[in-house]
């Protein structure tokens, strides 16, 4: 299992043959509209089933490629393993919660400029404000509309 300081090789972007101009965002993404999420790659991180479910059906439905963790531990191999441009990670889960998985995830500095949105059945401000110190870039409160999870990746898209 590879670890999360590892990074593994990545395509060379001159590989990839495009007729269509395309604009490079802060986040590395390409994509010819900015409100396109086509081959955006998403990793989303909850225990709940029903939760990675619904998150990804949404997201697959407007082109994006989804990934999905069972917990903190699970998501560390796959951030190394895919490079999501952003992840949406559950406050509460066992073993590995978020807090602490968005922390690691900040503190690698492979990974460190990803957008990280911090998942949440409770809205409070204590869980807002721990979010924001460790590094999360966006709170969203579940159970979430597909306008709320396509407008939290718009806003740290710069879209």
């Amino acid at each position: 299992m590879p670890r999360l300081g590892i990074a593994p090789p990545t395509h060379d972007e001159r590989d990839v043959v495009d007729v269509a101009p395309r604009a490079v965002e802060e986040t590395g993404v390409e994509r010819v509209n900015p409100k396109d999420l086509r081959g955006l790659k998403v990793l989303v991180i909850d225990d709940s089933k029903t939760i990675r479910r619904t998150a990804e059906t949404l997201l697959s439905r407007e082109g994006c490629e989804v990934h999905t963790a069972i917990d903190g531990f699970d998501a560390l191999s796959k951030i190394a393993d895919h490079h999501p441009d952003i992840v949406f990670v559950d406050i509460m889960m066992p073993r590995l919660d978020g807090y602490q998985t968005c922390s690691l995830i900040k503190h690698n500095k492979v990974f460190r400029s990803t957008p990280v949105i911090m998942l949440s059945s409770k809205d409070g401000l204590f869980d807002r404000a721990r979010g924001r110190i460790v590094g999360s870039e966006h709170y969203l409160t579940k159970p979430f509309t597909k306008d709320e999870l396509l407008n939290a990746i718009h806003g740290q898209l710069g879209a």
